[in-house]
């Protein structure tokens, strides 16, 4: 369309096409306030036709919304391509006619990913000729009548989109400024008519040069790494684009890090120059890590988990934890050693084992676990109810809020092997523990008396026990959250506990109170006074005279570790928020376990935000 006066010709041409090929009628036009559709033939057209005219309000396009939507999707398009390419804007309607073409040949979400194309003619082919590269070089052979044998057979021209009524290219030649549509046509994708590079300044001249410490002065070698943590599972499928790291703000130089001379060979080993590098989540980078985090990364590939029992009992360190777990359960009067009685089954167990890492990213301790086989138990039979003391979420928020609020100091205290103190009442048989079978005694197996981690039952009878021990001490339980506890005294003060499995926090204003409840929990169960409230279901908390500072920091590098995106690049919106999803027709999920976890463990990010919501 030249100029506006052609929209009624079009119009017609229009209405005329889709009631001969489709057999449609019109029955609604909708448009904005443009005076072309308040023409008097317009006007009369659509009501010899019967055809209601419906226009939106002055300066409200949002009415007209389906058309506007697609009328962007055109040109922001058309301008990619445009801008892309370096084609001039003078073939913009060039670009627009190819942009349609193209859009109606892909799926679309709002049709269920069906084509457009296929809907108007399921009996047509997707295209007629192979798609091309827009703005791509080509050459299109001319056939003149009485041209001589020397003359060249074929035109240079611009490659612009594809015809609508003849199956040919739509080409254009800037040497005789006319176009060209034939079939005929010889392509070279890789060469686009028109330059895309251009002359620029380096970054350095435009941005200026970052400011960086002695202290955040990473290695001159490159740092690179698999990623071969043997706890980790194979991660999600993201994105396999290579990105940049990730970056960390400069924390406070340890007293004693390693030189890179001294890191793991795994992180010497230098950055290699691919062509195709590997995907982000089996290959990742740390060269740009800072000399704190390297020493973390150091320090916790230095010990690997042990794969077996065998291995484990061959080192030092590994050995002395099962040691002292096997202690600490021959002291608790865990089990007995019997004979297995007819018609009763036994439950397997397992070791776990578990690196302590401290905060400055130093192993603080090896821990060994023996964990019973409870998927083995028949409900009924050797368990009955289940129940976890959990804290809800709100609790631990509000306890924070209130602690902040009011001052109030946080304690937490951690209960040594918490499952072991709980009593069952249930008759269970367990194998003797890998590794530890008693000698001359191997046809025996082990009569639970004590609930022993793994088991079904154990976390309710550990809570069983705990909150007769807390009652004792006069603690009240909430009835609103039955993992809260709380007591005031004659004066007004009061002290709250909560516990979320073993872990333990309690603050109020009774402090000597508070002190005693401690004393209290020391002589009943193997408790370690932990101080102040440091970590917390995945929080770092640092508390002050004045106000509490959460963190999750440690919870968030602990996500992007576990899926492989430590050395990705953060960005503010890293989905569409105004895409749609619609059922999806693809495989599923290999693994669906870890995309639920992921998914938890995201939901569970923004949850505790909310906590300054309190404060």
């Amino acid at each position: 369309m030249k100029n506006r006066a052609e929209l009624f010709s079009i119009f017609q041409k229009f209405y005329a096409e889709i009631q001969t090929q489709f057999n449609i009628f019109i029955r609604v036009l909708r448009s904005d306030n443009a005076r072309e559709y308040f023409s008097a033939p317009f006007t009369s057209f659509m009501s010899h036709h019967g055809i209601l005219h419906q226009s939106s309000c002055a300066h409200t396009p949002q009415q007209n919304g389906v058309a506007e939507r697609k009328n962007r999707h055109l040109v922001e398009t058309a301008r990619t391509i445009l801008l892309h390419s370096n084609v001039p804007f003078r073939f913009w309607g060039d670009a627009v006619l190819t942009t349609c073409y193209l859009i109606n040949r892909m799926p679309s979400s709002i049709l269920h990913d069906q084509i457009p194309h296929f809907l108007l003619f399921p009996d047509q082919p997707l295209y007629f000729l192979p798609p091309r590269v827009f703005d791509c070089t080509c050459f299109v052979y001319i056939l003149t009548p009485g041209q001589d044998k020397l003359s060249a057979k074929a035109i240079k021209c611009l490659f612009l989109g594809y015809s609508r009524l003849q199956k040919g290219y739509h080409c254009y030649s800037l040497e005789t400024h006319r176009y060209f549509i034939s079939a005929d046509v010889t392509f070279f994708e890789d060469s686009p008519f028109f330059s895309t590079t251009s002359e620029s300044l380096p970054v350095s001249e435009v941005l200026p040069l970052p400011i960086v410490s002695p202290s955040d002065v990473v290695p001159p070698r490159p740092l690179q790494v698999y990623h071969r943590r043997p706890r980790v599972a194979a991660p999600l499928p993201f994105a396999e684009a290579p990105v940049d790291s990730l970056p960390i703000p400069s924390a406070s130089p340890a007293p004693a890090l390693p030189s890179p001379d001294d890191l793991p060979i795994a992180i010497q080993k230098g950055t290699r120059s691919t062509r195709n590098p590997h995907p982000i989540y089996n290959f990742l980078s740390y060269h740009r890590l800072s000399s704190p985090y390297s020493a973390f990364v150091s320090a916790i590939s230095s010990i690997s988990l042990p794969k077996s029992t065998h291995e484990a009992l061959s080192h030092p360190g590994w050995r002395q934890a099962m040691v002292d777990e096997m202690d600490a359960l021959h002291s608790n009067g865990t089990w007995d050693l019997v004979v297995l009685p007819s018609g009763k089954s036994t439950v397997g167990c397992r070791w776990v084992y578990v690196v302590k890492v401290g905060p400055d990213g130093q192993v603080d301790r090896l821990k060994a676990r023996l964990v019973a086989k409870g998927y083995t138990q028949v409900y009924g039979s050797d368990y009955g109810d289940t129940f976890s003391p959990v804290a809800k979420i709100t609790s631990v928020r509000l306890l924070l809020s209130m602690a902040a609020m009011c001052s109030w100091p946080l304690y937490q205290l951690d209960i040594k092997n918490a499952f072991l103190h709980g009593d069952l009442a249930e008759e269970v048989y367990m194998e003797q523990p890998p590794g530890f079978v008693a000698q001359g005694e191997s046809g025996l197996v082990c009569r639970l008396r004590r609930s022993l981690y793994g088991l079904k039952q154990s976390p309710r009878a550990w809570f069983g026990r705990f909150s007769s021990v807390v009652q004792e001490f006069g603690m009240l339980r909430s009835t609103a959250d039955h993992s809260v506890f709380y007591h005031h005294n004659s004066l007004g003060q009061c002290i709250y506990l909560v516990v979320y499995v073993d872990d333990i926090v309690i603050t109020g204003s009774d402090q000597d109170g508070i002190q005693k409840l401690k004393q209290h929990l020391f002589t009943h169960f193997q408790t370690k006074d932990l101080g102040k409230l440091k970590y917390f279901l995945g929080i770092e908390i640092a508390q002050s005279s004045s106000d509490v500072v959460l963190s999750q920091r440690k919870y968030a590098l602990d996500i992007l570790e576990e899926t492989g995106m430590l050395d990705c690049k953060p960005i503010g919106t890293p989905m569409d928020p105004n895409v749609k999803l619609v059922p999806g027709q693809g495989e599923p999920l290999g693994d669906p376990w870890r995309y639920r976890r992921l998914v938890g463990k995201l939901n569970y990010l923004p949850l505790l935000v909310q906590t300054f919501l309190f404060l």
